[in-house]
């Protein structure tokens, strides 16, 4: 039978961390991959017995330049991708034990994730999918914001259906709502520097995602919740447009010098 091992990215992570590692206990190997924690990470991972392996920090504020790293850290043929704030249900964990029996199982599975929004799990009508399950040999997961994983092969979305999902503990203040979306349109401005982004992308790019979020994915029945976290979502593609436009500004500037 193939064996799974799970992989965890920590930073700081004590939080939730008990929780995970309680949830992930009936996996082959637990890889912890810490960049650096200066709390009691290492010593929780420690006394779960996991395997920790260290990523320097050297001034990352993202995850993913350690993801790779961590990946390939692990010994067994599957790899499960899990945050330090996530949970695995039973479920999960016996569905994906049966899908790697399969004679034409896929290389790689996208996952349903459960997301809280000020105290409620968000209700689209759309599941939230991860790519987070996949064969290790010819993985790689590319060092950008946000970026998911390349799989070598097929991949599948495992039913959004039961109990079989991951948990997504984290529920944040709108005070780090507001602070991670500082920091996430920053980089996400940079990747996108290049857009002759003007006055038609503030005012449409906004509407649209308000749209979207609020109407067609759902959040319309949150009530309250779901007007704000529509709102929010225009609210950062406002603030990433305006972003590109200041930086247009500032090369022009510098170009006269």
């Amino acid at each position: 039978m193939d064996k799974i091992s799970v992989v965890i990215n920590t930073y700081n992570a004590h939080q939730h961390l008990e929780r995970v590692l309680d949830s992930v206990q009936g996996f082959d190997e637990i890889v912890v991959c810490d960049m650096e924690s200066t709390d009691n990470t290492r010593d929780i991972a420690a006394r779960y017995g996991c395997r920790i392996v260290t990523f320097p920090k050297n001034g990352h504020t993202i995850v993913e330049p350690a993801r790779n790293f961590a990946v390939q850290s692990a010994t067994h043929p599957w790899v499960l991708v899990v945050d330090a704030d996530e949970l695995v249900t039973p479920e999960l964990h016996d569905l994906l034990y049966r899908e790697i029996q399969r004679p034409d199982c896929p290389a790689g599975f996208f996952i349903p994730r459960k997301n809280l929004f000020l105290g409620m799990f968000v209700r689209d009508f759309h599941p939230d999918y991860i790519l987070r399950f996949f064969r290790r040999e010819g993985s790689d997961w590319p060092p950008t914001i946000h970026s998911i994983p390349t799989v070598a092969g097929r991949v599948e979305r495992l039913p959004a259906k039961g109990e079989a999902h991951i948990v997504h503990l984290m529920d944040e203040t709108m005070h780090e709502y507001v602070a991670k979306m500082n920091q996430y349109t920053d980089l996400e401005a940079e990747r996108k520097r290049n857009k002759g982004y003007g006055l038609g992308a503030l005012l449409w790019r906004p509407a649209w995602r308000f749209f979207k979020k609020y109407w067609m994915d759902g959040s319309f029945r949150m009530g309250l919740r779901g007007f704000i976290r529509a709102q929010m979502a225009a609210i950062y593609q406002f603030i990433v447009v305006a972003k590109i436009i200041e930086q247009h500004y500032r090369e022009r500037e510098q170009a006269k010098d």
